[in-house]
Protein backbone atom coordinates (compact mmCIF):
# COMPACT_ATOMS: atom_id res chain seq x y z
CA UNK A 1 0.00 0.00 0.00
CA UNK A 2 3.05 2.12 -0.14
CA UNK A 3 2.69 4.93 -3.20
CA UNK A 4 6.06 5.41 -4.68
CA UNK A 5 7.47 8.80 -5.38
CA UNK A 6 6.42 9.31 -9.39
CA UNK A 7 3.05 7.66 -9.03
CA UNK A 8 0.83 10.58 -8.06
CA UNK A 9 0.40 14.04 -9.69
CA UNK A 10 1.84 16.81 -7.62
CA UNK A 11 -1.78 18.12 -7.51
CA UNK A 12 -2.60 15.22 -5.53
CA UNK A 13 0.27 15.01 -3.34
CA UNK A 14 0.21 18.11 -2.52
CA UNK A 15 -3.27 18.67 -1.49
CA UNK A 16 -2.91 15.49 1.16
CA UNK A 17 -0.04 16.87 2.56
CA UNK A 18 -2.58 19.86 3.31
CA UNK A 19 -4.86 17.53 4.80
CA UNK A 20 -2.32 16.07 6.77
CA UNK A 21 -0.81 18.59 8.42
CA UNK A 22 -3.29 20.27 10.72
CA UNK A 23 -4.78 16.62 11.46
CA UNK A 24 -1.18 15.89 12.78
CA UNK A 25 -1.48 19.26 14.62
CA UNK A 26 -4.48 17.87 16.16
CA UNK A 27 -2.79 14.59 17.36
CA UNK A 28 -0.43 16.34 18.87
CA UNK A 29 -2.32 18.41 20.85
CA UNK A 30 -4.52 15.19 22.10
CA UNK A 31 -1.87 13.25 22.70
CA UNK A 32 -0.03 15.66 25.32
CA UNK A 33 -3.48 16.00 26.99
CA UNK A 34 -5.18 12.87 26.92
CA UNK A 35 -2.33 10.27 26.79
CA UNK A 36 -2.35 7.95 29.75
CA UNK A 37 1.04 7.55 31.68
CA UNK A 38 0.93 3.79 31.04
CA UNK A 39 0.27 4.30 27.50
CA UNK A 40 3.28 6.19 26.71
CA UNK A 41 5.71 3.21 26.15
CA UNK A 42 3.19 1.70 23.98
CA UNK A 43 3.07 4.64 21.81
CA UNK A 44 6.95 3.93 20.70
CA UNK A 45 5.90 0.28 20.68
CA UNK A 46 2.77 0.58 18.40
CA UNK A 47 5.01 2.83 15.86
CA UNK A 48 7.87 -0.04 16.32
CA UNK A 49 5.24 -2.72 15.86
CA UNK A 50 3.53 -0.81 12.71
CA UNK A 51 6.66 -0.15 11.25
CA UNK A 52 8.35 -3.82 11.33
CA UNK A 53 4.92 -5.58 9.66
CA UNK A 54 4.65 -2.83 7.45
CA UNK A 55 8.33 -4.14 5.83
CA UNK A 56 6.82 -7.61 4.97
CA UNK A 57 5.69 -6.08 1.23
CA UNK A 58 4.32 -8.17 -1.12
CA UNK A 59 4.63 -6.32 -4.46
CA UNK A 60 0.68 -5.62 -6.39
CA UNK A 61 0.23 -5.31 -9.93
CA UNK A 62 -0.01 -0.83 -10.79
CA UNK A 63 2.88 -0.41 -8.67
CA UNK A 64 2.12 -0.42 -5.09
CA UNK A 65 2.51 -3.30 -2.31
CA UNK A 66 0.27 -4.71 -0.18
CA UNK A 67 0.85 -5.49 3.66
CA UNK A 68 -0.54 -5.66 6.77
CA UNK A 69 -0.02 -2.23 9.22
CA UNK A 70 -1.17 -2.91 12.78
CA UNK A 71 -2.65 0.38 12.53
CA UNK A 72 -5.95 -0.72 13.70
CA UNK A 73 -4.45 -2.64 16.94
CA UNK A 74 -2.51 1.11 17.58
CA UNK A 75 -6.01 2.53 17.45
CA UNK A 76 -7.48 0.37 19.97
CA UNK A 77 -4.60 0.23 22.37
CA UNK A 78 -3.92 3.99 22.27
CA UNK A 79 -6.55 5.56 20.92
CA UNK A 80 -6.86 6.80 17.36
CA UNK A 81 -4.64 10.51 17.24
CA UNK A 82 -2.04 8.62 19.36
CA UNK A 83 -1.79 5.98 16.45
CA UNK A 84 -2.13 8.65 13.92
CA UNK A 85 1.48 9.47 15.27
CA UNK A 86 2.77 6.07 15.66
CA UNK A 87 1.83 5.11 11.85
CA UNK A 88 2.82 8.66 10.82
CA UNK A 89 6.31 8.01 12.25
CA UNK A 90 6.76 4.58 11.20
CA UNK A 91 5.69 5.75 7.20
CA UNK A 92 8.27 8.40 7.71
CA UNK A 93 11.29 6.24 8.55
CA UNK A 94 10.25 3.73 6.15
CA UNK A 95 10.21 6.87 3.28
CA UNK A 96 13.40 8.17 4.83
CA UNK A 97 15.66 5.73 5.51
CA UNK A 98 14.29 2.47 3.52
CA UNK A 99 12.88 4.03 0.32
CA UNK A 100 9.81 2.39 1.17
CA UNK A 101 6.91 4.72 0.04
CA UNK A 102 7.65 7.73 -1.63
CA UNK A 103 8.72 10.93 -0.18
CA UNK A 104 6.31 13.37 -2.40
CA UNK A 105 4.01 10.39 -1.26
CA UNK A 106 3.86 10.18 2.51
CA UNK A 107 0.66 12.67 2.93
CA UNK A 108 -0.84 10.37 0.71
CA UNK A 109 0.56 7.55 2.74
CA UNK A 110 -0.12 8.93 5.71
CA UNK A 111 -3.78 9.67 4.85
CA UNK A 112 -4.17 6.06 3.94
CA UNK A 113 -2.92 4.21 6.87
CA UNK A 114 -2.55 7.10 9.54
CA UNK A 115 -6.07 8.59 8.96
CA UNK A 116 -8.50 6.53 6.72
CA UNK A 117 -7.14 3.03 8.09
CA UNK A 118 -6.96 4.19 11.84
CA UNK A 119 -9.94 6.17 12.77
CA UNK A 120 -12.63 3.91 10.04
CA UNK A 121 -11.08 0.73 12.28
CA UNK A 122 -11.24 2.30 15.76
CA UNK A 123 -14.92 3.69 15.79
CA UNK A 124 -15.69 0.19 14.10
CA UNK A 125 -14.09 -1.47 16.87
CA UNK A 126 -15.77 0.84 19.67
CA UNK A 127 -19.30 -0.07 17.78
CA UNK A 128 -19.06 -3.36 17.97
CA UNK A 129 -17.31 -3.62 20.95
CA UNK A 130 -19.89 -1.44 23.00
CA UNK A 131 -20.03 -1.72 26.48
CA UNK A 132 -18.96 -4.84 26.83
CA UNK A 133 -16.32 -5.66 28.99
CA UNK A 134 -12.42 -5.41 28.33
CA UNK A 135 -12.39 -9.12 28.51
CA UNK A 136 -15.18 -10.35 26.39
CA UNK A 137 -14.77 -12.53 23.27
CA UNK A 138 -16.63 -9.58 21.58
CA UNK A 139 -13.85 -6.93 21.51
CA UNK A 140 -11.35 -9.83 19.81
CA UNK A 141 -13.73 -10.44 17.44
CA UNK A 142 -14.54 -6.34 16.92
CA UNK A 143 -10.61 -6.35 16.60
CA UNK A 144 -10.52 -8.33 13.84
CA UNK A 145 -13.07 -7.44 12.04
CA UNK A 146 -12.18 -3.44 12.27
CA UNK A 147 -8.39 -4.91 11.13
CA UNK A 148 -9.89 -6.50 8.67
CA UNK A 149 -12.26 -3.36 7.50
CA UNK A 150 -10.10 -0.64 7.94
CA UNK A 151 -7.10 -1.89 5.92
CA UNK A 152 -9.12 -2.71 3.35
CA UNK A 153 -11.28 1.00 3.25
CA UNK A 154 -6.85 2.33 3.02
CA UNK A 155 -6.61 -0.22 0.45
CA UNK A 156 -9.51 1.51 -1.65
CA UNK A 157 -8.38 5.23 -0.67
CA UNK A 158 -4.74 4.55 -2.41
CA UNK A 159 -6.55 2.89 -5.14
CA UNK A 160 -8.93 6.01 -6.14
CA UNK A 161 -5.94 7.68 -5.45
CA UNK A 162 -4.08 5.69 -8.53
CA UNK A 163 -7.17 5.62 -10.48
CA UNK A 164 -7.94 9.46 -11.11
CA UNK A 165 -4.02 10.45 -12.03
CA UNK A 166 -5.21 9.46 -15.47
CA UNK A 167 -7.87 12.07 -15.46
CA UNK A 168 -5.86 14.65 -13.36
CA UNK A 169 -2.46 14.80 -15.36
CA UNK A 170 -2.19 13.60 -19.24
CA UNK A 171 -0.68 15.15 -22.28
CA UNK A 172 -1.54 16.10 -25.08
CA UNK A 173 -2.20 13.07 -26.91
CA UNK A 174 -4.32 11.45 -23.54
CA UNK A 175 -1.35 9.11 -22.16
CA UNK A 176 -1.15 9.73 -18.40
CA UNK A 177 1.81 11.55 -16.97
CA UNK A 178 2.19 9.26 -13.62
CA UNK A 179 -0.08 6.17 -12.57
CA UNK A 180 -1.46 4.94 -15.67
CA UNK A 181 -4.20 2.86 -14.17
CA UNK A 182 -7.32 4.37 -13.98
CA UNK A 183 -9.95 3.63 -11.24
CA UNK A 184 -11.25 0.44 -13.40
CA UNK A 185 -7.88 -1.18 -12.59
CA UNK A 186 -6.77 0.33 -9.59
CA UNK A 187 -9.40 -0.46 -7.57
CA UNK A 188 -9.79 -4.14 -8.62
CA UNK A 189 -5.96 -4.66 -8.15
CA UNK A 190 -5.67 -3.22 -5.15
CA UNK A 191 -8.89 -3.95 -3.14
CA UNK A 192 -8.96 -7.50 -4.24
CA UNK A 193 -5.42 -8.45 -3.02
CA UNK A 194 -6.41 -6.96 0.44
CA UNK A 195 -9.40 -8.60 0.58
CA UNK A 196 -8.26 -12.08 -0.47
CA UNK A 197 -5.07 -11.89 1.68
CA UNK A 198 -3.94 -9.15 3.89
CA UNK A 199 -7.54 -8.12 5.10
CA UNK A 200 -7.05 -11.49 6.75
CA UNK A 201 -3.45 -10.81 8.16
CA UNK A 202 -4.59 -8.10 9.53
CA UNK A 203 -7.61 -9.55 10.86
CA UNK A 204 -6.11 -12.46 12.59
CA UNK A 205 -2.63 -10.07 13.93
CA UNK A 206 -5.31 -7.50 15.34
CA UNK A 207 -7.46 -10.47 17.13
CA UNK A 208 -4.77 -12.54 18.31
CA UNK A 209 -2.72 -9.80 20.12
CA UNK A 210 -6.05 -8.23 21.76
CA UNK A 211 -6.78 -11.54 22.90
CA UNK A 212 -3.09 -12.06 24.41
CA UNK A 213 -3.69 -8.89 26.45
CA UNK A 214 -6.66 -9.77 27.68
CA UNK A 215 -5.13 -12.76 29.55
CA UNK A 216 -1.90 -11.37 30.41
CA UNK A 217 -3.15 -7.77 31.38
CA UNK A 218 -6.25 -6.79 30.69
CA UNK A 219 -5.64 -3.35 32.51
CA UNK A 220 -3.59 -2.14 29.08
CA UNK A 221 -6.89 -2.21 27.13
CA UNK A 222 -9.67 1.21 27.05
CA UNK A 223 -12.21 0.71 29.08
CA UNK A 224 -15.83 1.48 27.43
CA UNK A 225 -16.68 4.93 26.73
CA UNK A 226 -13.02 6.41 27.64
CA UNK A 227 -11.96 7.68 23.93
CA UNK A 228 -8.91 5.39 24.18
CA UNK A 229 -8.06 5.60 27.81
CA UNK A 230 -7.27 2.49 29.85
CA UNK A 231 -8.77 1.10 32.57
CA UNK A 232 -11.11 3.25 34.69
CA UNK A 233 -9.94 6.45 36.15
CA UNK A 234 -6.20 6.35 33.98
CA UNK A 235 -3.93 8.97 34.80
CA UNK A 236 -3.58 11.13 32.07
CA UNK A 237 -0.04 12.72 31.27
CA UNK A 238 0.75 16.21 29.99
CA UNK A 239 3.37 19.06 30.59
CA UNK A 240 1.74 20.56 33.89
CA UNK A 241 1.33 16.95 35.42
CA UNK A 242 4.92 16.31 34.56
CA UNK A 243 6.20 19.72 35.60
CA UNK A 244 4.07 19.04 38.98
CA UNK A 245 5.92 15.58 39.40
CA UNK A 246 9.27 17.07 39.02
CA UNK A 247 8.55 19.73 41.50
CA UNK A 248 7.62 17.58 43.97
CA UNK A 249 10.02 15.33 43.85
CA UNK A 250 12.64 18.54 44.94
Amino acid sequence: MHIPDGYLGPTTSVFLYAVMLPLWGIASKKVENKLSLRQVPLLAIAAAFSFVIMMFNVPIPGGTTGHASGAVLAAILIGPWAACIAVSVALTIQALLFGDGGITALGANCFTMAFVQVFSGYYLYTLISGSFPVVSRRRVLAAGIAGYVGLNLAALSAAIMFGLQPLLHTTADGRSLYCPYGLKIAIPAMVGEHLLLFGWVEAIVSALVIKYIQQQDSSLLPSPHTDGQQGPGAPVVSQNTLGLEKDAGK
